[in-house]
């Protein structure tokens, strides 16, 4: 990817983040329940004096190559740390009294690390594939169904320590839609090669906790060509399902994905 063309430039969310103090449901793959965050208490600057938040940091996930060690043998946060990219899209971020990373949208109910491996930003990328439909002309995009909670998503992913992002997109593309398709790299150059920047930022995802927390890099690739038509895509095994779903649908989709199609509907004059 040696050109993107940027459509919308660091975009601010303007709602409070919600699915990340969802009290209904139990945090992914734990019995643990988030402390109630009511709207005018996420802010830090809010004093909440009853806010007490559970610990909880998945202890399947201990170990694994991906995982940060303990905050104490972390010495660059802020910054680039080895092959490590610590820094966040949104602003500088504060610490606790631990001396772990503080969630810059505001509190989310439970603290650690969650299941996600970083402290403090978790870097992802996902790339909005989409495509004139050849019957009905509608727009729509590709969607994977994710296996943990059934919603359907962008199939986006992290991105690894040293990698670039735009070397993410391609790559979680190919992994969670292309599963198994044996495809020339050639063939799928061109989309590549024209890619618009969406959003870069903080995601209210449903994984994050007011020490660690999921941003991202969203970038559309239309496929005004048909490079996709004679490809089948194929779900990979993090996902149920694989389909193409229109922009205007009412699907709920998981995180803040539905804030991202919405910025692309907002861009549809450079589609």
């Amino acid at each position: 990817m040696s050109i993107w063309n940027h459509l919308v430039c660091k975009p601010i969310m303007s709602f409070v983040h919600k699915k990340c103090r969802n009290t209904e449901v139990p945090y992914l793959l734990s019995d643990l329940y988030r402390f109630p965050v009511p709207d005018e208490f996420v802010k830090w600057s809010k004093k909440m004096d009853n806010y007490a938040p559970k610990e909880y940091t998945d202890p399947k996930n201990l170990g694994k190559p991906w995982m940060d060690p303990e905050v104490s043998s972390i010495s660059k946060w802020n910054s680039i740390d080895g092959k490590i990219n610590r820094k966040s899209y949104v602003s500088l971020y504060a610490f606790d009294e631990h001396l772990r990373p503080i969630n810059p949208m505001g509190r989310t109910g439970i603290c650690g690390r969650g299941i996600l491996g970083r402290w403090g930003p978790n870097h992802a990328a996902d790339p909005i594939v989409t495509r004139k439909n050849p019957e009905t002309s509608a727009l729509e995009f590709v969607a994977i169904q994710r296996k943990d909670n059934g919603e359907w998503a962008i199939p986006g992913g992290m991105v690894d320590a040293g990698e670039n992002v735009s070397e993410t997109l391609k790559r979680e593309f190919s992994e969670e839609a292309m599963s198994g398709v044996n495809v020339d790299a050639k063939d799928l150059k061109k989309l590549w090669e024209n890619g618009r920047e969406l959003y870069r930022g903080y995601v209210d995802d449903p994984r994050n906790t007011d020490n660690a927390w999921m941003e991202t890099v969203v970038v559309n690739f239309h496929d005004s060509e048909n490079i996709l038509k004679n490809i089948k895509l194929q779900a990979g095994d993090d996902a149920i399902a694989l389909r193409w779903i229109e922009l205007d649908s009412d699907v709920p989709l998981y995180a803040s994905h539905r804030h991202f199609i919405d910025l692309l509907k907002n861009n549809l004059h450079f589609v």
